[in-house]
């Protein structure tokens, strides 16, 4: 069921993606190839996020903000924006790693990273979203959200584009085209001073700002992801999808959860880029592989214990890497629709406490990916093949939210 029912659609678009990555690779034998990777750290404790270079592990930068901040990288990776809900604040940091397409190859150039002089204040910031060249900025308790340009960042400039978001509520914007999809709240509720209200559907703006069609439901709705041409949310009813509708804007269709799938939602949804398909969690110890072309579209996947973090490889679509919270960390093939191999890569760091208390964050970067171990001031690199720690990255403090940004490219 689920995605084993396309499976050989998602294998020919791995080979589709060899396929038309060969070219490429073949025209940069004319040039001198170069690699970069880095790592953006941000501390649990102290308001600070540290740049360091993956291959030495040596500290490039270390940018003094606000407060306690989540990390997002930028659609293109130039810049990571810092959001620190609690200090009303976003910071964007140009990471250094530039690259521009040449058709049959890309160029890189490296340069060091900076902390921008431009800010975005609002209150409350939560979901940061990149989209092609551009980012959404979503603001909890203010009605706004922001849409601003890559280029117009890395120039220091701050010119925005803003939408109503009706009132006050932890929600999030996509955009679509010319089009913002863009969470409802429950305006019909009294609500306390300290709380905000509940979201109960997504509804679709036009370039003027004006409602297209009717409210779509999605109940609590909570994580968005892109893969291809497609957005989803997550909901208590299912995964609402939307898809490019041309003139008449984006068709939203909710997948809901069949009754063969045990009780629980999705409420984290990651998108694939090579391949067209979301992996969601699924309460807090299994997750879901959504396939929305299929008649069955999720494939469930039960884990030991609770899911600490998850990430997908954007160089090899096939895998994503799920911690637990006895230290393991499991390798899912989407493909085959199970965990393939599995090793223990920390100590247990319990889901029990705080929310937000120091937990190892996940990245992937030039083929290993990097864990994050607050409780030993260290980043973990572990080899994705084998899962065995390659080395360790000594991080002052406790390092906690985590970004890899890079890649090879062209040089002249």
């Amino acid at each position: 069921m689920g995605l084993s029912l396309t499976r050989n659609r998602l294998m020919a678009a791995v080979a589709a993606a060899v396929l038309f990555a060969a070219p490429g690779a073949m025209a940069e034998e004319d040039h001198e190839t170069k690699e970069a990777w880095r790592l953006f750290v941000a501390d649990h404790t102290e308001p600070v996020v540290r740049a360091i270079d993956f291959e030495s592990g040596r500290e490039l930068g270390r940018y003094d903000i606000k407060g306690y901040a989540a990390l997002t990288a930028s659609a293109s990776g130039q810049i990571v924006f810092a959001a620190q809900s609690g200090a009303d604040v976003i910071h964007a940091i140009k990471t250094g790693i530039d690259f521009s397409d040449h058709g049959e190859h890309r160029d890189l150039e490296v340069s060091d990273p900076a902390l921008l002089p431009v800010t975005f204040d609002g209150k409350r910031p939560g979901h940061v979203v990149p989209h092609d060249d551009h980012v959404i900025l979503f603001y909890d308790r203010g009605d706004k959200a922001e849409i601003v340009d890559e280029a117009d960042i890395l120039k220091g400039r701050a010119e925005k584009r803003t939408v109503d978001t009706i009132k006050p509520h932890h929600g999030v914007a996509v955009t679509m085209g010319r089009y913002v999809l863009v969470s409802v709240p429950n305006t019909e509720i009294e609500t306390k001073p300290d709380e905000l209200p509940p979201r109960i559907g997504l509804r679709v703006i036009d370039e003027k700002g004006e409602q297209v069609g009717d409210i779509a439901k999605c109940t609590d709705l909570h994580g968005e992801a892109t893969s291809a041409r497609l957005v989803a949310f997550g909901c208590k009813e299912g995964v609402l999808v939307a898809r490019p509708g041309g003139t008449e804007g984006p068709k939203l269709t909710m997948l809901a959860y069949p009754e063969s799938l045990p009780k629980g939602y999705t409420g984290t949804l990651l998108g694939g880029k090579v391949m067209q398909f979301f992996l969601g969690n699924y309460g807090e110890d299994k997750i879901v592989l959504i396939d929305p072309d299929s008649e069955e579209p999720y494939r469930l996947v039960e884990l030991p214990t609770r899911r600490v973090d998850f990430i997908l490889d954007p160089a090899n679509p096939r895998n994503a890497y799920i911690l637990t919270e006895d230290g393991e960390l499991h390798v899912l093939d989407v493909i085959k629709g199970g965990i393939v191999r599995k090793m223990t890569v920390t100590e247990p760091y319990s889901k029990d406490g705080h929310w937000r208390d120091p937990r190892p964050r996940l990245a992937v970067a030039d083929g290993q990916i990097a864990i994050t171990d607050p409780r030993h001031s260290i980043v973990r690199v572990v080899d994705a093949e084998t899962l065995k720690e390659a080395r360790t990255i000594p991080v002052e403090g406790q390092p906690f939210t985590i970004v890899a940004v890079g890649g090879s490219g062209a040089s002249h």
